[in-house]
């Protein structure tokens, strides 16, 4: 008797370490990758990559920071946990809206040290410190303390930040994302199929992930 091979996803998931709609995905992404057999790589896409490009986009960094808080009250109303957005500690922080590259550098550099597992539980660690605890995540010694406590080891992380080929594995998932025609975050493009996700409730997802797994299912079958 042949058994058939269970189906399972590849999904490259684009991301921004200072993207709110990116802080609701990621812990559905989480739950929904202990229910299918998902293989998630993550994919670093910085908006903007300086306070120079910020000001640029926005018109001034006064009016990005109150363009993107903006935002942010429209993430809360559709994320699981509301509270976690902390959006008047941010908006009376003492600093500038922090851009994403530093945080895409030491998520890179988390994921040289742990793999893709590393990649994510940094990209959770940075977007819980910069939407719940309103820390300057565009801070290279925030984002040290950040890994410490994370449990990465201090040394070795500080010496991935600062390498140049570090740069260069973001830079390189930028290429990727344009090559894709990505241009928001989150994206995540399912490999197997092409398709990508619409960024909504659980049971969207997990509905979503359900008919990719059954286009999978036909292909293994026919």
């Amino acid at each position: 008797m042949t058994v058939s091979p269970t189906p399972s996803l590849t999904l490259d998931f684009f991301h921004d370490v200072v993207c709110g709609w990116c802080f609701n995905l990621s812990p559905r992404l989480h739950r929904l990758a202990e229910e299918f057999e998902l293989d998630i790589r993550h994919r670093t896409f910085v908006l903007q990559d300086s306070p120079a490009r910020m000001a640029e986009v926005f018109g001034s960094m006064a009016q990005a920071k109150a363009t993107i808080l903006d935002h942010w009250a429209a993430c809360r109303e559709a994320n699981d946990a509301p509270e976690r957005f902390n959006i008047e500690g941010m908006r009376s922080a003492p600093f500038d809206y922090p851009h994403g590259l530093p945080g895409a550098l030491a998520c890179q550099a988390a994921q040289y040290l742990a793999g893709e597992a590393g990649h994510w539980q940094m990209f959770d660690a940075i977007q819980a410190a910069h939407l719940s605890e309103a820390r300057n995540v565009a801070d290279p010694s925030v984002l040290r303390a950040i890994a410490r406590e994370a449990g990465f080891d201090a040394f070795a992380f500080t010496r991935r930040l600062e390498d140049p080929a570090t740069l260069e594995v973001v830079q390189a998932d930028q290429r990727l994302a344009r090559r894709l025609r990505v241009s928001v975050v989150p994206t995540v493009i399912v490999r197997e199929t092409g398709q990508r996700l619409i960024n909504g409730p659980l049971e969207s997802l997990r509905a979503q992930l359900l008919d990719n797994l059954r286009l999978v299912s036909t292909e293994l079958t026919s």
